[in-house]
């Protein structure tokens, strides 16, 4: 947790994850004297048994003992293979490689039994790559828990190592929709200082959220408030699109977040 308790006083900052992971972060801005705005920019939504992915969903949980290597991607890829665990497996089968992008990912893991490791360094797909147990894949059938979409680094990185990539998409990642007056009020008339993305799939719904309905309103204004990013590849993205106070936290945890917007306003508390 930031120990830095008074550091972000005065801070008025955006809060974007999605709203059943937002309480650890919006309480620890709160600890830094921070004003935490909530506006969730991710809505995670699991397969559903009436949807027409389920049923493959449901046989690839039953046959994971299929494979030698199960990679999850992320917490909410955790929590609900954790449930389809449980439900299908009373004993988790021997003989599979659990591996986990970051380390919140790898502790509920763990914690729920399952044993997990990831990277030494990073929490994206080009750390995973780098870990030894990846290194040569000569026909290992390789299972990865995920969201619908998303990057396919990882997938095409083991392929080319020789493996054979299997996608289980647990849920849907959704881009929230608000009210216009709800985004005048929480974007344009609350006196932001900072914002706080954790993926590039947040930021494009950011630019698209924030602008309205009906595109009526200019992000122009928001364009130079502290904007603190997770990596550089997200970095860069928030460059081309004009953001001109980025700061990159050396991950996409709570506290790697706060740690990066303490410095920063301590930067210009000091300049």
């Amino acid at each position: 947790m930031p120990n830095a308790l008074a550091n972000l006083t005065g801070q008025r900052v955006l809060v974007t994850r999605p709203a059943h992971q937002a309480a650890q972060q919006i309480q620890q801005l709160r600890d830094c004297g921070a004003t935490p705005i909530p506006l969730p920019l991710l809505a995670i939504h699991p397969i559903e048994a009436t949807d027409p992915r389920y049923h493959l969903l449901k046989t690839q949980m039953m046959n994971i003992d299929e494979y030698q290597i199960i990679i999850c991607v992320s917490p909410n890829a955790a929590k609900l293979a954790i449930e389809w665990i449980d439900e299908y497996w009373p004993q988790l089968p021997v003989g599979i490689e659990w591996l986990a992008i970051g380390g919140k990912t790898e502790t509920m893991l763990n914690d729920a039994g399952i044993p997990a490791k990831r990277p030494a360094e990073g929490f994206n797909s080009e750390a995973m790559l780098t870990m030894p147990t990846l290194t040569e894949l000569n026909g290992a059938k390789v299972l990865i828990l995920r969201g619908d979409g998303g990057r396919a680094t990882l997938a095409e990185g083991l392929s080319e190592r020789g493996a054979i990539v299997t996608y289980a998409n647990l849920y849907d990642r959704c881009c929230p929709t608000y009210e216009d007056t709800l985004i005048q009020s929480t974007i344009y008339q609350s006196s932001l200082t900072s914002i706080l993305i954790t993926s590039g799939e947040a930021l494009d719904n950011f630019v698209t959220v924030v602008k309205g309905r009906q595109q009526q309103f200019s992000i122009n204004s928001l364009l130079s408030l502290y904007l603190v990013v997770p990596s550089e590849r997200i970095a860069e993205k928030a460059r081309t699109i004009g953001f001109t106070t980025i700061m990159v936290a050396q991950g996409p945890d709570d506290e790697s977040m706060i740690k990066a917007l303490t410095l920063a306003n301590d930067s210009e508390a000091n300049a």
